[in-house]
């Protein structure tokens, strides 16, 4: 028999949602969490390998500075296509089937690229890679949101960033130990890429042994099956709780008849919470983040470093991704979205004038010089990956209405990795032309962001999704 449907307002109703509580329910929250982030530690291995292995790549291939430009940015418009096609395939056929899928890409990607004799063969892989980077990067975080309880959403959807920057800085760390060990080997390159062999068979092992997204269940009409994949995260009268409020928005989107681009386009509410997602995509790529990723190991050499150096120091910028992420996973859920993302915006737009300023300012034979400009690099990535890093793919995976989700979030990031496949594509040419001057234009550009974040981001935290949903609607209309 079917639940009578509750209709007290939501905001009232998460008032009166019972507290989580402490069971078995936590600790199988907690095995689906880690197994589908390994997707995010595959997503950021594979993006950031070529940090050290692109040299060696050059070499073996006796390529060009274009066509070493080129490896990294056929990866990048894979992402963008996978971004796309990610969000509506998993809308349709559902968020753990798709994950088991792109685990299965990022196995064949990385073997291909990995065996690849010819160039023009490892690019064909490097984009198979990129499609699979591009659908893990709509549909992880949208599955983890959608399986966490509001209280915990923001350190749990997090978590993929936190394996995002702990696979980039795996590859970093497993770049210079295999650099330095077989560095005359021609093949070396090949042992760089393979390692991210194993998180694959781990992500599709360990995605056969979780459940379907609740809240993707109720948009497709399986009330009773949500239910029951609910009850197994949650206590039963918290598991009830949610499912009347998951019900009441499906319903009522149902009615609107919302899922198409027809809707979202003609409605006033979706329309500003699309621009507002290609806001947050577009500003958090514009801090230049993924060109230090991706280029870190180039630019300390251009800081005054020599290349053993450089390729030791940049397993620094791992570990400035990874600790404060950590953090962030602390605080996330205690402060505001809105203030921590201003924060993180003003930080590194502060970061890129000390960059800039040193870079320019003090003349290449100065001492100081390459380690002023390690300290400004550093507290960079420190203050991006301790606030915009995370907050930009939980918002993104927040503000979008249930029946929509999938479809507004694949656009969304196809906004993100186009930019980032921009900017990367871009930077070494504005770096030639420009130099340490680059940072100062990644300043003017944040100053924008301060903008955008001050006047139009709205405030997800401490609201489950329907509650956001519900309010943005009515304050929207």
């Amino acid at each position: 028999m079917a639940q009578k449907l509750d209709v007290t307002a939501p905001a009232e109703r998460r008032k009166q949602l019972p507290a989580i509580g402490r069971g078995a329910y936590n600790k199988r929250l907690g095995m689906i969490t880690v197994i589908a982030t390994f997707g995010g530690l595959l997503f950021g291995y594979d993006t950031g390998v070529l940090n050290g292995a692109l040299t060696f790549m050059s070499n073996y291939f006796n390529i060009s500075p274009w066509e070493e430009g080129l490896i990294t940015f056929i990866l990048l418009i894979g992402a963008a296509v996978g971004s796309l096609l990610g969000g509506k395939v998993s809308d349709r056929y559902g968020r753990r089937p798709f994950i088991i899928v792109l685990a299965v890409l990022f196995f064949i990607g990385t073997l291909g690229a990995a065996l690849s004799l010819q160039y023009d063969v490892l690019l064909a892989f490097r984009f198979i890679l990129g499609l699979a980077v591009g659908g893990a990067s709509v549909t992880v975080p949208v599955y983890l949101a959608e399986v966490a309880p509001f209280e915990k959403r923001g350190s749990l959807v997090s978590r993929n960033e936190l394996m995002i920057v702990s696979g980039q800085f795996l590859a970093f760390l497993i770049n210079a130990i295999i650099g330095n060990l077989w560095g005359t080997n021609p093949d070396v390159w090949r042992y760089m890429l393979a390692v991210a062999v194993l998180p694959a068979f781990v992500l599709f092992f360990g995605m056969l042994r979780m459940p379907e997204s609740p809240r993707w269940l109720v948009s497709k009409g399986c009330d009773d099956e949500a239910h029951t994949v609910l009850k197994t995260m949650r206590s039963l009268d918290r598991a009830d709780a949610e499912m009347a409020e998951v019900r009441e928005l499906a319903d009522q989107e149902r009615q609107e008849s919302l899922g198409s681009w027809k809707e979202i386009l003609s409605t006033r509410w979706t329309r500003k919470l699309l621009l507002i997602g290609f806001g947050i995509g577009i500003f958090q790529q514009l801090t230049g983040i993924n060109s230090m990723m991706y280029y870190g190991t180039q630019v300390l050499e251009q800081a005054g470093f020599d290349r053993n150096a450089a390729l030791g120091f940049n397993v620094l910028n791992g570990v400035a991704s990874v600790v404060p992420m950590i953090v962030a996973l602390y605080i996330i859920n205690r402060v505001s979205r809105r203030s921590m993302m201003l924060t993180g915006f003003i930080g590194t737009t502060t970061a890129h004038i000390g960059v800039g300023l040193v870079g320019i300012l003090l003349p290449e034979d100065n001492l100081l010089r390459p380690w002023l400009l390690l300290v400004f690099i550093l507290a960079f990535i420190a203050m991006m990956q301790a606030t915009i890093g995370p907050l930009a793919w939980l918002m993104i995976s927040e503000i979008f209405p249930l029946r929509m989700r999938g479809l507004m979030i694949g656009a969304t990031v196809l906004v993100l990795w186009l930019t980032n496949a921009a900017v990367s594509l871009v930077f070494p040419p504005v770096v030639a032309a420009l130099g340490f001057g680059t940072f100062l234009l990644f300043a003017v550009l944040g100053l924008f962001a301060i903008v955008f974040t001050g006047k139009c981001l709205p405030e997800t935290g401490g609201r489950s999704l329907e509650d956001f949903e519900e309010s943005f609607r009515t304050q929207s209309v």
